[in-house]
């Protein structure tokens, strides 16, 4: 039987989604379920591992049968996931020991600010790419082994498990066999060196982490085992794994330096290609490791602005305030007027990622008068994810000397036409929306094609590539500096909101 499409497992923030691709790179079958988010305490988020499973398994069963294929006709299945989210689990009975804490979640905060009182942070900065914040997974481990009771004994015996989502989910689909990750998911860690290509002693031991908890970091395509046949009704390989955003900007076809995409999901996250340089960053970014093909000289690195709410504040609109019934419905309500009134909005729910990185930067909401209506601030919402896309450029701009000809789009507020000619207003530069909006999936499938050769090589995967259309910047250079200046006066009114008086 001709094995000829790819399941890719799309393990989201809110929802778990399984897509079935064909060699052509087409949708054939898609499922989603969204899953519940967890607020234990302001500034706190966290999922329950077993419903990121159930979901995930529901949808990828759903997809399988929507699609009306024989499971022995999937060549593969590639993984992607959230990243940075933790999870720690006990190797024995695979039970999680706590709930994941989520990528958002800024309980290590406070750990954070040691690390950086202590100089370590330099360290981190050196060997990681990263910089030192509550975003990343290793203060969220150190958290865990130093607050549930008991874990920290297990930890030192080696009893426990710490993954990612792909750890996890490939632990649970492989039934226990495969503890492994990627590249991309390694480098979102704090614990990865990217230059060595290993896991960092110095690190593990500063932050009191035992290396035993640590999975097997393997290429982003490879053929790594099989699931367990009675899950999907065949043994099939797991072949692809990569980080959401790094696997976004392979199924983006973002190939060679200096092209870069942006995808617009809760947060909103712009990958830039550097080649096989790690660009060190002197402007709040990340330097992180793209994808390893895993061949010789194959591993490709990126700059990253990770933005932490985008669509989230769409959600905030329908969800706490009411102003609409779909998160959809804010084109038309922010279309409803000819410009933002006055009227600016920085989304700072969790605080500032790239570039300001402030975790005490509070959500504001400037420039109200009495004739500000709800159509001005659903305006300004659009206008703050187009901003904060520009800040990142901005950085971008000082690190790699090298000008972004145009803007590659996903996710799903990419569908927003509205928001889409305002980021390329915003920016200055064509924005190109892809007929396949779920670039995240596609790359995760591009990966698993690419190990079990459905596909040879990247020049094929570029020409599967497709443009749905293309937005050009509407507006002047002065009307856009206005703006932009309007807009970098808002961001500093918000910061330091929520820390202790200096």
């Amino acid at each position: 039987m001709t094995k000829d499409h790819i399941l890719a497992l799309d393990q989201g923030t809110t929802s778990s989604r399984a897509i079935i691709f064909n060699h052509r790179g087409e949708i054939i079958a898609q499922a989603q379920r969204e899953f519940p988010q967890i607020y234990p305490q302001p500034g706190w988020v966290e999922h329950d591992p077993e419903a990121i499973w159930s979901s995930q398994l529901e949808t990828a069963r759903a997809a399988l049968s929507q699609s009306r294929l024989k499971p022995e006709r999937i060549a593969a299945i590639g993984v992607t996931n959230q990243r940075e989210t933790t999870i720690i689990w006990d190797r024995e009975t695979g039970e999680p020991i706590h709930n994941a804490i989520v990528w958002q979640c800024r309980r290590t905060a406070p750990m954070c600010e040691r690390l950086k009182a202590e100089g370590f942070d330099q360290v981190i900065r050196e060997k990681t790419g990263l910089v030192t914040d509550a975003y990343f997974s290793g203060t969220k481990i150190a958290w865990l082994i130093e607050n549930i009771p008991g874990v920290r004994s297990l930890a030192d015996r080696g009893k426990l498990a710490f993954g990612t989502v792909d750890t996890f989910l490939l632990w649970r689909l492989s039934g226990g066999r495969l503890h492994i990750t990627d590249p991309s998911n390694a480098s979102r860690t704090l614990l990865y060196n990217i230059h060595t290509q290993a896991w960092d002693d110095e690190i593990l031991e500063h932050l009191g982490i035992p290396s035993s908890l640590l999975p097997e970091v393997h290429p982003s395509s490879a053929i790594y085992g099989e699931i367990e046949p009675h899950l999907l009704g065949a043994p099939i390989p797991l072949a692809g794994i990569a980080g959401d955003q790094q696997a976004a900007t392979f199924g983006q076809a973002c190939y060679h330096p200096g092209m870069a995409k942006n995808t617009y999901g809760t947060g909103c996250f712009l990958l830039l290609n550097t080649s096989d340089k790690a660009v060190t960053s002197t402007s709040g970014l990340l330097t992180t490791i793209g994808w390893d093909l895993g061949a010789q000289n194959s591993l490709t690195y990126c700059l990253e602005g990770s933005i932490f709410i985008a669509g989230a504040a769409v959600q905030w609109l329908r969800d706490e305030l009411g102003l609409i019934s779909q998160s959809q419905e804010i084109e038309s309500l922010a279309a409803s007027v000819p410009d933002n009134g006055g009227v600016y909005f920085v989304p700072a729910f969790v605080g500032l990622g790239a570039p300001y990185w402030d975790p005490y930067a509070r959500g504001t909401i400037l420039g109200l008068t009495r004739g500000s209506s709800s159509g001005h601030l659903a305006r300004a919402t659009l206008e703050a994810i187009a901003y904060q896309t520009l800040d990142v450029i901005e950085a971008m701009h000082i690190d790699y000397d090298l000008p972004l000809e145009s803007l590659r789009v996903d996710g799903g507020a990419a569908r927003n036409d509205l928001l889409m000619q305002i980021q390329a207003d915003i920016l200055g530069v064509p924005v190109q929306r892809p007929v396949i909006n779920e670039t995240t999936a596609l790359g995760t499938a591009f990966f698993a094609g690419l190990a079990v050769g459905l596909w040879p090589s990247l020049e094929a995967l570029s020409s599967l590539w497709r443009q749905d259309r293309e937005f050009t910047p509407q507006i002047s250079e002065d009307q856009r500096r206005s703006l932009y200046d309007q807009w970098k006066r808002a961001v500093k009114r918000c910061r330091a909101w929520a820390s202790p008086e200096q």
